[in-house]
């Protein structure tokens, strides 16, 4: 049994003698006070297992008391002790995070009781659950070494990702390496499925390739479109689908998953070419060949994602389509709040497509600024970091008034992130991309075996800048580096998140469809 280490709050804390010591005998420590005051000052300076703490005190009653305790230690259990059955009482209790109530007067096993619930079974939970990835885990390695299709590759990365939250929410730490090393196992199988089956995707014969962000305009919304039905599609710039599995714990209370899909992100996985294959619903090769006017290549100056309205403007020309949109790209918080004031005039619109570039401008900060890196310092806390924004968002209201409306909401991304760790070399001239995980150019020098290369873009849906031009792609959670001031510049970028080349976390990607919950 755990020996817990408990505060009783009680304004007649002296009447509840036999009860402490029942307590101690069972080896718990218990700490009393007989008031809120003193009872928010304890919590502050020390951490307790459980807080048994009564609703009718004088002064400062218990559900203030409580409502501070979870401000200052959210994670701690709070037992409310209360004469009052009210339900009222109940209800303020339960939505000011409650943890269990007890009805006065308590007796001992009852007490025992809450403590194995709240205290007890959090351990048991945490054990349970690394138990049940120990034994998943000979599974989960046959089934990464036997991946043939990217159905298996879906349902793989679907399965990883459960067992990372499942760990988290555990609090269980000790499982976090075996875990690592098994989705690096997997990075590495999936990078050999790319490497021989990329390219073939792009060959019009065949029929059996995954969805890519270029089939989404034309599959899901054109048919919806067709059917009236009004359509509000937010892309989150650079969300990975574990970070879409958190977020959609709070999307939930007011938008129901209708369908949840994952489909592969083009190469490079980077915004300058995903994002506008999403909207063009073409390749980048097509994009640039039908409209030169909206692409830049690489080496050229100039935004290159500055044209995604007109790119979807001349999709739905192309298909015979009179659409009213309207289109938004949020890069603060400012033009989002800006949004929702004039959310009446948007629902005016047949079809609503909002950009936030938020996760996108994390995982850049992450890199550059010291702070920001030592708040999302693992996965685990960026996935952390990531909800807590979301939570506090304008695009969290905004999914509030859309729960309001008659409209179908879709989800999605044009590629995710990866947490980089291995430096490989390579060499190029001036003109070479700049990108961590992908480089583009006439002259790039590196080792064959350690990198995906393209030597005929065309057929891979790409641009072709040079005859003599060329595209590699890094691995799994290597990234490149130039060998000028070489030990500078991993210094600088090992651990941190980037985008452009291949693995699990920057390939697939979260398609999904949400309708409120009232018209449901």
């Amino acid at each position: 049994m755990t020996k817990a280490k408990i505060l009783w709050v009680d304004d007649e804390i002296d009447l509840l003698k036999i009860q402490i010591l029942y307590l101690e005998e069972k080896g718990h420590t218990v700490f009393t006070v007989n008031n809120g005051y003193d009872a928010v000052e304890l919590v502050k300076e020390n951490n307790y297992d459980i807080i048994f703490l009564d609703e009718n005190m004088p002064g400062i009653s218990g559900l203030d008391v409580l409502a501070e305790i979870k401000r200052i230690k959210p994670a701690v259990p709070v037992v409310m002790v209360t004469k009052n059955e009210e339900e009222d009482i109940m209800d303020d209790a339960v939505g000011s995070k409650i943890d269990d109530y007890l009805i006065k007067p308590v007796n001992p096993k009852q007490i025992i009781l809450s403590i194995k619930k709240n205290v007890e079974n959090k351990q048991l939970i945490s054990e349970k659950t690394s138990q049940r990835y120990r034994s998943e885990f000979s599974e989960l390695t046959m089934r990464i070494g036997s991946a043939e299709t990217y159905e298996d590759w879906f349902g793989l990365y679907k399965e990883i990702v459960y067992w990372e939250l499942e760990l988290d929410k555990s609090g269980d730490r000790t499982m976090d390496e075996v875990l690592i090393q098994q989705k690096e196992e997997a990075n590495n199988e999936f990078s050999k499925f790319i490497k021989k089956n990329y390219k073939s995707w792009f060959t019009p014969e065949n029929e059996n390739r995954p969805k890519m962000p270029f089939d989404f305009f034309r599959q899901r919304v054109i048919p919806l479109l067709d059917n009236k039905k009004r359509i509000c599609v937010i892309v989150i710039d650079n969300l990975r689908y574990d970070q879409w599995k958190l977020i959609e714990s709070v999307t939930n209370q007011y938008l129901e998953t209708v369908k949840e899909e994952l489909w592969f992100s083009i190469l490079p996985t980077a915004t300058q070419y995903a994002r506008n294959s999403l909207f063009a619903g073409l390749t980048p090769l097509e994009i640039s060949k039908r409209y030169p006017e909206y692409w830049l290549n690489d080496e050229e100056d100039g935004k290159k994602n500055a044209y995604e309205e007109n790119l979807l403007a001349e999709l739905f020309k192309r298909y015979r389509r009179k659409v009213k949109f309207s289109y938004d790209k949020i890069l603060n918080n400012k033009a989002g709040e800006k949004l929702n004031e004039n959310f009446s005039n948007l629902m005016q619109n047949q079809l609503s497509v909002i950009v936030y570039n938020f996760v996108d401008i994390l995982s850049h900060a992450r890199t550059d600024t010291k702070m920001i890196r030592e708040l999302a310092h693992g996965e685990s806390a960026y996935r952390d970091l990531t909800m807590t924004w979301f939570e506090h968002s304008p695009l969290l209201e905004l999914i509030k008034l859309l729960a309001e409306e008659d409209v179908t909401v879709f989800i999605t991304t044009d590629h995710g992130a990866v947490n980089v760790n291995n430096p490989v070399k390579v060499i190029g001239d001036k003109n070479t991309t700049t990108n961590l995980r992908y480089k583009q150019g006439r002259n790039l020098a590196y080792n064959k075996k350690e990198v995906f290369e393209i030597t005929e873009p065309e057929k891979a849906g790409l641009p072709v800048t040079n005859i003599s031009s060329s595209y590699i792609f890094a691995y799994n959670s290597d990234f490149f580096a130039y060998p000028n001031n070489y030990n500078h510049y991993v210094k600088y970028y090992k651990n941190t998140f980037q985008h452009g080349g291949i693995s699990l976390e920057e390939m697939l990607i979260p398609y999904v469809m949400l309708k409120p919950k009232k018209n449901i």
